[in-house]
């Protein structure tokens, strides 16, 4: 069975964030991180080369696949951030329509830049996100 290739790594999250080429994207990156260390009471560690994620758990799907994940985490990615695990609970869908411009796919969530968004219902989306993984997969 094919297991995760996405696992932590001993990369600094500072220098990977301190490496971002714009500006903004570290200013913004920097308060998600703050924003999901609250969230998680975790601290950061990048996840393969460009993903930082925040605690840990162990998920095994009905196929047998099985594997660990981020409780929580992100990538400043371009053109936009990737949230993970950011609207993982049921009634996510009206904080959503409150958050402001983003997009969603597959279990992620995608912002420009944080002005674009109420970052009290991001934090929101995430401190509910968290409660709803850590209470489906434990811990």
């Amino acid at each position: 069975m094919a297991k995760s290739k996405t696992k932590p790594t001993k990369v600094s999250v500072t220098a990977f964030i301190d490496a971002l080429p714009d500006a903004g994207k570290r200013t913004d990156a920097r308060a998600l991180v703050r924003l999901m260390e609250r969230a998680t009471g975790e601290k950061p560690k990048m996840w393969g080369p460009s993903i930082i994620g925040f605690g840990t758990y162990h998920y095994t799907y009905e196929s047998g696949r099985e594997g660990d994940a981020p409780l929580a985490g992100l990538s400043p990615r371009n053109p936009a951030f990737v949230l993970y695990n950011a609207f993982a609970f049921a009634g996510a869908e009206d904080l959503l329509t409150r958050l402001g411009k983003h997009t969603t796919g597959k279990g992620c969530l995608y912002i420009r830049k944080l002005a674009d968004v109420d970052q009290e219902v991001l934090e929101t989306l995430v401190d509910k996100s968290v409660a709803a993984v850590r209470q489906r997969y434990g811990r």
